[in-house]
C-alpha cells in the first residue's frame, strides 16, 4: 500500500470530508419538516433501495449486518438527529460526535485487554476539556441534553466500528447498503411509538422539495458516495495515511453551519473546537510521530 496520497486522491479525500462535514447542515434542513426518528428511518430506507438491487449482499454474517445496522441506525443517527432537533447546532454536533474515536479505543481495549497509553489519556483530557467548555459557556447552541445525545450517538458509532472490524476485507459499500435493511425498521418503530402517527403524517405532508432532497442526499452523497470513496482510498493507502483526514470533518461542519445557517462562532466556541481537535489530532498523529522519531 502507498504511504502518501497523490494530488488527485488528496482532492478526493478532501471532497469526502467536505460532503461529510456539510452533511450536518443538510440534516438541519431535513429536520425543519420531518420528525428526527422518521427522518433517520427514511435516510436508511433510501440508502437500501434502490442500491440493494445492484449490489449483492456482502460476505458477512447476517447477525453482523443486523448489529451494525441497529448500532449505526438507531444508535448513531437516531440519537444524532434527535439531538439536532433543537438541542445542539450542526457545527457543534459535527465536532462532539468525533469523540467516537475515544469510545472506539475504549471498546477496542476492553475487547483486546490492552492498556491505555499516556498519550491517549492526554488526548482524552484535551477533548473532555473542550466538551466541558461547550457545556459551561453554551449560548443556546447546545444544551446538556443535546451533548448527551450526541455522545450516545458517538458510542453507537464506536460500537458499529467494532462490529464492522469483525469482517475485514468486506465490500464496505455493499456492507453499509445491506446493513441499512436492519437500520430502518427499528427507527420506523421508534418513530411510531415516540413521535406518533399524527407527527409522521404531518411531517410527510409538510415535507417540501428541499426536505426530500435532504433525504436523498443523506443516502446518495453521505452514504453511497462517501463510503465508496473512503473505502476505495483505504484499500489503496495505509490507514495511517487516510484516517487523519477525518479530522477535517468538524472543520467543514462548523464552516458550513456558519456560512449557510449563520451559526455564530464566538471565541469560546473556537477555543472548545481547538481543544477537541487537538485531542483528536494527538490521538491520531502521535503514534506516527513517535515512529518517525525512532
Amino acid at each position: 500500500m502507498q504511504s502518501s496520497l497523490t494530488p488527485r486522491h488528496l482532492l478526493l479525500a478532501l471532497l469526502v470530508m467536505a460532503v461529510w462535514g456539510s452533511n450536518f447542515v443538510v440534516i438541519r434542513i431535513g429536520l425543519d419538516h420531518l420528525p428526527p426518528l422518521l427522518f433517520a428511518a427514511l435516510r436508511f430506507s433510501a440508502a437500501f433501495l434502490p442500491a440493494a438491487l445492484f449490489l449483492r449482499p456482502p460476505s458477512a454474517p447476517w447477525r453482523n449486518l443486523a448489529a451494525y445496522g441497529v448500532l449505526i441506525g438507531a444508535g448513531q443517527f437516531g440519537m444524532l438527529f434527535l439531538a439536532m432537533s433543537g438541542h445542539i447546532s450542526p457545527g457543534l454536533a459535527s465536532l462532539v460526535v468525533q469523540t467516537q474515536v475515544f469510545f472506539t479505543i475504549a471498546l477496542s481495549m476492553r475487547l483486546s485487554g490492552e492498556r491505555v497509553r499516556p498519550f491517549q489519556l492526554a488526548a482524552l483530557a484535551l477533548a473532555a476539556a473542550g466538551i466541558a467548555l461547550i457545556i459551561w459557556r453554551t449560548d443556546g447552541s447546545a444544551t446538556p441534553l443535546g451533548i448527551a445525545l450526541v455522545l450516545i450517538a458517538a458510542m453507537g458509532w464506536a460500537g458499529g466500528n467494532m462490529v464492522a472490524r469483525q469482517t475485514p476485507g468486506v465490500n464496505m459499500l455493499a456492507y453499509v447498503v445491506w446493513a441499512s435493511l436492519f437500520a430502518a425498521p427499528p427507527l420506523f418503530a421508534l418513530s411510531l411509538v415516540f413521535e406518533g402517527w399524527p407527527a409522521i403524517r404531518d411531517g410527510v405532508t409538510r415535507a417540501d422539495a428541499s426536505t426530500w432532497a435532504a433525504v436523498v442526499w443523506q443516502a446518495l452523497g453521505n452514504t453511497l458516495f462517501g463510503y465508496t470513496a473512503w473505502g476505495w482510498l483505504l484499500a489503496r493507502y495505509q490507514a495511517a495515511t487516510v484516517a487523519p483526514m477525518s479530522l477535517l470533518v468538524p472543520v467543514f461542519g462548523m464552516a458550513a453551519s456558519a456560512a449557510f445557517l449563520h451559526e455564530a462562532l464566538p471565541g469560546w466556541k473556537l477555543a472548545a473546537a481547538a481543544l477537541v481537535m487537538a485531542g483528536l489530532a494527538l490521538n491520531t498523529l502521535w503514534p506516527r510521530l513517535q515512529a518517525r522519531l525512532r
